[in-house]
């Protein structure tokens, strides 16, 4: 049987050449609205004749377009993989199980509209369409997140018009878009009906570059118009006054246009038939000792990768949407995107040049799913697909050549190599020579690309990249070749779930070689769907909730913002170390300030000193921040500090002096925190220690505690109900606990080793209740089932006036190769407790390699408010570097606690065991207990990045030795633990 057209490796047929997405005064018609719809399980099994414009639709359903079907009821539910591909392996075939949606508008035309040319445009439609006008063909498209555009006035009628489209969710494009993302068919971006002119303009390629040393521009816009017209340029704040398109123009004084300065000038390409707006940004692209230049100076990219998607609409994102994560971006101080794996909707780059934002464009290719058979018929090798992968590349230039903010292209991702990506660097580099650097991360000798760019690599590894010293290509010349290129991870820092860990030392590696030319976070979201329970309790769906048989499971929940837009700790994380300014402390009670911009000074920022004492404010006043150009540093005077009782904190902040078009004055962008010097220690208290009393019932009383006679444990602490505390080893592993990492030499994951020890089912032996003279000693073991390792442990217990006092030593004992989760104790308080306070780090979570943004103060809380809800429940929530804390039920009773000594201790409370955390597989599988469990922990493991990249760097690994710890604990109520218990 001959192969259907949807098998077929050619881009498709019937399309007009790529252009340039451009802003027209020409006539167009949204079609964008309620179609009619019909689902068929398989091509063979779809209706005949539905392109007719007499056929009757009267029984189909209705469907929103822009959309994808799933997200309307219609067909299974969307499915997700990472690498490999939802059908065989089997190039260019798909399966006769093909959902094939025939799509259908009618919609009227004044006759006017059939008196000039016209073009029908799909700016995307996944994954391979073909369309019908009142009956007659057009033509078949492939590329889904690709515009196509086809010559519609032929078929136009004044009157009723017929619009259809089928499209198939399978088909040998495919192939080609195997992008690690959930697959979702439809017309999921805008479908446009435009009129073409006689005499309009084609196409527009602006030229616009900078001369740093003059300040002066230079202009020069090609065009290619309709019927031999001729095009005249118009930009009038510059004075170019009706220029002829293709003239180069050179302007005396220009502002350049940069991602930190994004100066664009509005201009005009017009002919006596159509009117074009562009706008201009000048700067000029060039590579310099290896290393890419915008206007002369080196680039650091401060970056983040993303796919476009959204909870309740998949890629058909609502156009607000877009300018809400731009906004965001530019609020936790990115500074530039990949366009993971595909060139995003249109209105993204033009807000990109807008605000601000560098771009790193990719095409719309990826074979990843091929590794599966070793490479073997790679379309990004394959003659047969040539055209194919030409076409794409062809595709995304054209489209995007226009903006400023682009400044590389790139082949795509994890296709392997060939002949097609080398053929497709090419012709890019013939027809966009501004842009002199072309990036694809598959390259690694850098044979057809002009940037080393890897995927995850350790920080080791990356150091040694920083000096040119990496592991080297087995052919000399090409390995000198690739250490004269500039390096940058295209993605690094996997944000799946809690993490990722290790930000801040990427960043200082960035900071300090200059061939690191920055990366970017694996990325901006978590791809969750909206779903609800039976019950009707949200929460968001991933692989394998749709009943996919095969899936990739919660893979695609890897994002720096959860599934509804709201920053997780990670991206808090990410934006202290984005910082565009560094506050540090220099000698003599001075600060340096340094300016990390590339381009911009200081001049539209301020700043602001506060003083707090024991986390309470005490003054706060401006500090002129000097005036610093692009990489200058200079020392700042602070002024006398008042003298304060208990721990002085300066806390510094630099914000925007005025509002700009991404925040409002007063917007903070950087901040620090300086440490007073320590106040005398208060004098000790006069009061003796309390001595212990056993009891009839078998328990014992210490001060204000009553303790279980047999197993040592606080059951009471004056009138509050507790349970515990008990030695805790043990945490709900999160993501990066879970997945082996790349470089784990034995192939295993954290997660694994800490199981295969038993560390998820230890269990508890009460070796000793000793009461002595001053106080009670409990000694303990903790050892799992079967294993011989174990960890003792000793509570020393003492009491002064109303407080307890309790000092921790443990042990280990055998081989704990594996490490630990945690360090601590845990212990249980009555329901009712539901309020926290406390004096640390905050307000939200921090973890040992992942808490820069985590400042100290005094912060309030409910429990629930406490809770970091990740799509995956795991670990989540830790308040560290704790000084004291109050968790308190509405009338006042509850727990006072506060550190003693080092560590300061980190502070969890949750509703449900660390038991029933681990097995859920979404937070409406977690039910509120009768307890409150309260984690007191002196140390933890560190998040790192092990679900796609290496494990937390070793000075932020758990590693089982002895250690010691101590901890006040009193019933609330009272004075607050001051510095002396702190």
């Amino acid at each position: 049987m001959p192969s259907p057209y949807y098998e077929d490796t050619s881009p498709g047929y019937g399309a007009r050449p790529a252009r340039a997405h451009l802003r027209t005064d020409a006539e167009s018609r949204d079609l964008s609205g309620v179609w009619r719809f019909h689902l068929a399980p398989s091509p063979d099994r779809a209706p005949e004749g539905f392109w007719e414009p007499g056929y009757d639709d009267s029984a189909w359903s209705e469907l929103p377009v822009p959309s994808h079907w799933q997200m309307h009821g219609h067909g299974e539910g969307p499915a997700y993989t990472n690498i490999g591909y939802p059908f065989p392996l089997d190039p260019p075939h798909v399966p006769d199980d093909n959902p094939t949606g025939d799509h259908r508008l009618t919609f009227d035309l004044d006759a006017h509209w059939t008196a000039h040319p016209a073009v029908l445009r799909f700016e995307g439609v996944d994954s391979c369409a073909r369309i019908w006008l009142n009956g007659r063909e057009l033509g078949v498209t492939r590329g889904s997140r690709l515009p196509a555009e086809f010559d519609a006035g032929p078929h136009l009628r004044a009157g009723r018009n017929t619009l259809a489209v089928r499209v198939h969710q399978w088909s040998s494009g495919s192939y080609l878009e195997d992008q690690d993302m959930w697959w979702m068919p439809g017309l999921f971006r805008e479908v446009t009906l435009i009129r073409r002119p006689a005499g309009g303009i084609e196409d527009a390629f602006v030229h616009a570059g900078y001369d740093a040393g003059t300040g002066r521009g230079t202009l020069r816009v090609d065009a290619a118009t309709r019927d031999g017209a001729t095009a005249r340029l118009s930009v009038p704040e510059l004075g170019v006054a009706d220029v002829p398109a293709g003239t180069e123009t050179e302007v005396a004084a220009v502002e350049p246009w940069t991602a930190e300065t994004p100066r664009l000038y509005d201009a005009e390409l017009a002919t006596d038939t159509e009117r074009v707006a562009l706008r201009i940004g000048f700067r000029t692209l060039t590579v310099e000792d290896g290393l890419l230049a915008v206007n002369g100076r080196p680039l650091l990219l401060k970056g983040v990768n993303r796919h476009e998607h959204h909870a309740e609409h998949g890629r058909a994102l609502p156009g607000q949407t877009h300018l809400e994560d731009l906004l965001l971006m530019k609020r936790h101080n990115i500074n530039a995107v990949r366009t993971s794996h595909y060139p995003p909707h249109p209105r993204f780059l033009e807000l990109c040049d807008e605000l601000g934002l560098w771009v790193v464009l990719e095409c719309d290719l990826e074979t990843h799913g091929f590794c599966y058979s070793d490479w073997a018929g790679n379309p990004a090798d394959a003659p047969e697909w040539a055209d194919a992968c030409l076409d794409r590349m062809r595709r995304t230039v054209e489209r995007d050549k226009n903006h400023p903010s682009v400044i590389m292209w790139s082949l795509g991702n994890e296709s392997g190599t060939g002949r097609n990506l080398e053929a497709m660097a090419a012709w890019t580099r013939e027809r966009d020579p501004g842009r002199p650097m072309i990036h694809y991360e598959g390259d690694q000798a850098c044979r057809f690309t002009d940037v080393y760019s890897r995927m995850y690599p350790p920080h080791e590894e990356v150091e040694a990249v920083g000096r040119h010293a990496e592991a080297p290509l087995a052919d000399p010349a090409a390995d000198a070749h690739r250490r004269q290129r500039a390096f940058i991870l295209c993605e690094y820092a996997h944000a799946m779930g809690n993490g990722p860990g290790g930000l801040r030392e990427y960043q200082e590696l960035f900071e300090r070689y200059p061939r690191l030319q920055g990366g970017f976070v694996w990325e901006w979201i978590d791809h969750g769907i909206a779903r609800r329970t039976e019950d009707g309790r949200a929460y968001y769906a991933y692989g394998g909730d749709f009943g996919e048989q095969y899936h990739d499971g919660r893979f695609n929940m890897d994002g720096l913002l959860f599934p509804d837009r709201t920053p997780s700790p990670g991206l808090i994380e990410l934006k202290k170390v984005y910082e565009p300014v560094r506050v540090t402390p220099a000698a003599g009670g001075r600060i340096r300030v340094a300016n990390l911009h590339d381009f911009r000074d200081l001049s539209a920022l301020r700043c602001v000193w506060e003083l707090t004492d024991e986390g309470v404010p005490v003054l706060s006043k401006p500090l002129d921040l000097p005036a610093l150009a692009a990489g200058e540093s200079a020392e700042v005077g602070l002024p006398e500090m008042p003298s304060v009782a208990g721990e002085g904190l300066v806390t510094v902040r630099v914000l925007l002096a005025a509002d700009e078009p991404w925040a409002a004055a007063g917007h903070e962008v950087a901040w620090t925190q300086l440490a007073l010097p320590a106040p005398p220690p208060p004098a000790r208290r006069g009061a003796a220690p309390r001595a212990p009393s056993r009891r009839a019932d078998g328990t014992v009383r210490l001060g204000p505690g009553v303790f279980d006679g047999r197993t040592g444990r606080l059951v009471r602490l004056g009138p509050l109900e507790l349970e515990g505390p008990v030695l805790d080893l043990w945490r709900a592993p999160t993501d990066n606990d879970r997945n082996p990492s790349f470089y784990a030499p034995d192939g295993t994951s954290a997660e694994q080793r800490w199981r295969a020890a038993g560390l998820d089912r230890l269990q508890h032996r009460v070796d000793e209740v000793t009461v002595t003279g001053g106080g009670l000693l409990v000694r303990t073991r903790l050892a799992a089932a079967a294993q011989a390792a174990g960890m003792t442990a000793e509570f020393h217990w003492s009491a002064e006036e109303e407080s307890l006092l309790l000092a921790v030593h443990v042990v280990p004992q055998g081989d704990w190769s594996c490490g630990l989760p945690r360090l601590g104790v845990r212990l249980a308080l009555p329901p009712a407790v539901d309020r926290v306070e406390w004096y640390g780090r905050g307000p939200g979570e921090a973890y040992p390699d992942s808490r820069s943004a985590a400042r100290v103060g005094r912060y309030r809380s409910s429990v629930a408010g406490l809770q970091t809800a990740y799509v995956v429940p795991q670990e989540n929530g830790a308040r560290a570097g704790i000084r004291w804390a109050e968790l308190t039920a509405p009338d006042g009773t509850g727990l006072r606690l506060a550190s003693t000594g080092s560590p300061r201790l980190s502070l969890t409370a949750r509703r449900w065991t660390t038991a029933a955390l681990d097995t859920a597989r979404h937070p409406t599988d977690l039910t509120p207990s009768d307890r409150l469990h309260v984690h007191l922990d002196a140390a933890h493991y560190g998040l790192g990045s092990a679900s796609c990249g290496p494990e937390p760097l070793p000075q932020h690994r758990l590693e089982a030795a002895a250690a010691s710890w101590g901890v006040r604990l009193s019933a609330a109520g009272g004075a607050r633990p001051g510095t002396g218990d702190a």
